[in-house]
């Protein structure tokens, strides 16, 4: 049975947070007075549906239910969870806890709030204990970072409860151990917006300069190593020590205005907004958006790739969903093993999948059939694997950027040494190709054919039999040739 949560406010960061959930298997109920919450709501949605997906081999679970409720507590009613995303106006959230607690008495409630401690949220709520603060960075559906920040009040089981639906959803729940001000993040991103408002200021710098330093240098060593371990490496050989010996001294150089505020006047916001829209007005917000995500798919992927960092999360949520599945995937039937989104590196020059990706995809479907068998990482890692003999693509169909792709397997024959199986690739349920392949399962170092094992050949050897008495699929068998005459 599916969980519901309850999102209150449907802006940037409630919208993020209900794609978030509904892709990963929850009901979702959102409460927004804004008449334009469905649209914006779907717009995000429609975003996250491109881009969550591809950070995983294994399929998230079946979509969760969107509803919009037409007043908080309908919204919040039977609600396992509930994630507030209001103004950040503490009179406006306390009059959103007292409703939310009213409706569903003894419901856990996050809090989006970028700055507000958990202590000031809970100020005569009648239940300070489950009001707690589980801080995202945008997008929410894609970025794991999530910070949980209690107070006193707050026994140590709602922190682990706050913990668990945040691992749930595929993000990594940072606990911050002392209530801070804006909690760990956001410290360090106002100091960087106030010396960089700074140089706008004293024209020292331009917004396109000062966003090309940050995405062009460091922002992309913070991104998979934060900040002590990326100056621990520049201390070379040497380590920590050795760099902060040699920069230490540098903390008393007048090299920037961090405890100085330019005052935020008409003069400074024209200066930002003049520069920004220079720098990015010719693309709307959707479409940086789309540019924003398919880049934190690729740069998560390859982190994920070397299981390094954010990608850790990422891996191992793609590790639970795999096994979610292995448990609930019908044998009986062609097996929906993987689901992809055509990204724009994909496509060729005709505008169109290009031929390499129809087998990637077509591998990424066959890898997750061999880890459901039980021909995993771990088992390759022992010297043993299956190979690829021979393979035969039929091309049907086109596919497009942003496309949703599903691949199923039908075994079309197995014994111990080989494997005879047959992808189907599908967009909206209809074929665009067809891959058939034989598996010969390898002694690695003896670099020869041998039986599979027993743990394997009782995973596959149920499927086989299973799919023996499904029809043979159209073009299994086919040669390719020129018909004569």
């Amino acid at each position: 049975m599916a969980r519901t949560v309850g999102i209150i406010g449907a802006g940037v960061i409630g919208g993020g947070w209900a794609a978030r959930f509904l892709l990963n298997g929850w009901d979702v109920s959102v409460f927004d007075p804004d008449p334009e919450a469905p649209r914006k709501v779907a717009e995000v949605l429609a975003n996250a549906r491109a881009s969550l997906p591809a950070l995983y081999d294994a399929p998230l679970p079946p979509e969760g239910r969107l509803t919009f409720a037409a007043t908080m507590g309908e919204a919040v009613e039977g609600a396992d969870y509930a994630q507030e995303s209001v103004a950040e106006r503490i009179d406006l959230k306390h009059r959103v806890y007292a409703q939310v607690q009213q409706a569903n008495p003894g419901v856990l409630v996050g809090s989006s709030t970028s700055g507000f401690k958990a202590s000031d949220l809970q100020k005569s709520a009648a239940d300070p204990a489950r009001i707690i603060v589980a801080h995202p960075f945008n997008p929410v559906y894609l970025l794991p970072l999530s910070e949980v920040s209690g107070s006193p009040a707050n026994p140590p089981d709602v922190v682990e409860r706050t913990v668990q639906v945040m691992r749930d959803i595929g993000m990594f729940p940072l606990v911050v151990r002392h209530e801070i001000d804006a909690f760990i993040g956001n410290r360090f991103l106002e100091a960087v917006w106030r010396e960089a408002l700074w140089m706008l200021k004293d024209g020292l710098a331009t917004t396109a300069e000062i966003d090309e330093a940050i995405r062009m240098g460091f922002g992309l060593r913070w991104g998979q190593m934060g900040l002590f371990e990326t100056y621990r490496i520049a201390g070379g050989e040497a380590g920590m020590r050795h760099f902060m010996a040699q920069f230490g001294p540098t903390l008393k150089f007048p090299w920037s205005k961090l405890t100085d505020v330019p005052e935020f006047d008409e003069a400074l916001v024209d200066l930002v907004a003049g520069q920004s829209d220079a720098q990015s007005g010719s693309r709307s917000i959707r479409e940086l958006e789309r540019i924003r995500d398919g880049n934190l798919v690729g740069f998560l992927r390859a982190l994920k790739d070397r299981d390094w960092g954010a990608g850790q999360v990422v891996r191992a949520h793609d590790a639970r969903l795999a096994e979610r599945l292995r448990a609930e995937v019908p044998e009986g039937a062609p097996l929906a093993l993987a689901r992809m989104t055509v990204l724009p590196g994909w496509i060729d020059y005709n505008g169109h999948m290009t031929e390499s990706r129809y087998l990637q995809a077509s591998s990424e479907t066959v890898d997750a059939f061999l880890r459901l068998i039980g021909s995993d990482a771990a088992y390759v890692a022992g010297g043993f694997s299956y190979y690829t003999a021979e393979t035969h693509i039929r091309h049907l169909g086109e596919a497009k950027a942003g496309d949703a792709l599903t691949g199923t397997v039908q075994v079309l024959g197995a014994d111990p040494k080989r494997c005879h199986v047959f992808v189907r690739l599908l967009k909206g349920g209809e074929a665009i190709a067809t891959v058939e392949q034989m598996l010969l399962h390898v002694d690695m170092k003896a670099g020869k054919t041998c039986a599979a094992p027993p743990a394997i050949l009782d995973r596959l050897m149920p499927i086989a039999a299973a799919h023996a008495d499904l029809p043979r699929p159209d073009g299994a068998g086919r040669s390719v040739g020129m018909r004569r005459g």
